[in-house]
């Protein structure tokens, strides 16, 4: 019963990280800089949300080789991701970097030889293919490089998800020192703006906290509460709330090709967590009849 809870809540948390994380095409709206300067900006508000938390917990952040590979996840998912927007449509990018699940599921095999079984295959299918058909107006053929770097940041994104993997982990230090990082190569370039009007630093402030610092948060709690794998599929939902909260405030117009991803990414992730939940029981079940 006690890992039932452990696992409901690790979706719920996951779900809310997500959401947090969605709020990024919203405040974009509002910010006139460069994504290098943004970036740079809200990680260095991230990571003081992330050292407020620690200090607030008690909690000593760690400093070793694994808290080291999860912060270049952490740090080279942001800077990649950024670059490929600049060298390929908006599309393109979410897509490609939502290819991390299917990088989790290759690293989980690879690494700690753990095969996927069928409701993990059927869920990474579904969820792709309600993303791809979400964006597949936006999809275009062009920008090679900028694909190659999404690509590579859906890779690094799959990193993230399973930061607590290795030995001696600690994915709040991890999220705190890839944030560090961000910042480190993005601040220099905020004194090349000339923006800084209430609306912008607001906007920026908001980010730092919200889609940052609390996403991050909720992340690294929610990744001790369930595995890589669901955890990534969970936040596959963060492509698909981006847009939607933008056309909610700013009056945008969605395709009907993205109504129709909305609902198979949804419906995919109800029947994958249900399934989760009930094969759970069901395993508990069979242990205590065999005790």
């Amino acid at each position: 019963m006690q890992e039932n809870k452990k696992g409901a809540s690790g979706i719920i948390i996951m779900l809310i990280s997500a959401v947090c994380f969605s709020t990024s095409g919203m405040f974009f709206k509002f910010i006139s800089w460069g994504p290098i300067s943004i970036n740079g900006a809200r990680n260095l508000i991230g990571s003081g949300v992330l050292a407020l938390f620690m200090f607030i917990t008690k909690h000593k952040i760690k400093i070793n080789r694994s808290v080291f590979t999860g912060a270049a996840c952490v740090f080279l998912t942001s800077l990649l991701f950024s670059y490929a927007n600049k060298m390929t449509s908006s599309a393109n990018a979410i897509v490609l970097q939502f290819t991390m699940p299917i990088f989790v599921i290759l690293f989980m095999a690879l690494f700690y030889h753990k095969k996927p079984i069928p409701s993990d295959i059927f869920a990474c299918v579904g969820i792709f293919g309600g993303i791809v058909c979400f964006f597949i107006d936006g999809l275009s053929s062009g920008g090679m490089f900028g694909n190659f770097l999404a690509l590579c940041s859906g890779c690094t994104y799959a990193g993230v998800f399973m930061m607590n993997m290795g030995k001696d982990s600690d994915s709040l230090s991890s999220s705190l020192c890839g944030q560090l990082l961000a910042a480190v190569v993005g601040v220099p370039f905020i004194f090349t703006e000339t923006d800084f009007s209430a609306s912008v630093v607001t906007a920026v402030v908001a980010m730092g906290i919200i889609e940052i610092g609390l996403a991050y948060l909720l992340l690294s709690i929610g990744i001790l509460r369930t595995t890589p794998l669901a955890a990534s599929l969970i936040s596959a939902i963060e492509p698909i709330l981006n847009p939607i909260l933008v056309a909610i405030f700013f009056h945008e117009m969605l395709s009907a090709a993205a109504f129709i991803g909305t609902g198979l990414v949804v419906i995919t992730l109800v029947i994958y967590n249900v399934y989760q939940v009930f094969a759970a029981r069901s395993a508990k079940k069979i242990s205590n009849l065999q005790n």
